[in-house]
């Protein structure tokens, strides 16, 4: 009964859609928590 439900051009359009925009979501949130960009305090270890 699911994989009929899939198989459904329009509803496989949007499962996928939606599941590739978590994913870029997801890589977007991983590199704005990474810190790229952000400057860093040179005497940090001292």
């Amino acid at each position: 009964m699911i994989k009929q439900f899939f198989q459904r051009p329009i509803i496989n359009f949007i499962s996928r859609t939606l599941f590739y925009f978590v994913i870029i979501l997801a890589l977007i949130y991983l590199y704005s928590y990474s810190g790229v960009g952000e400057s860093h305090f040179i005497y940090n270890e001292f």
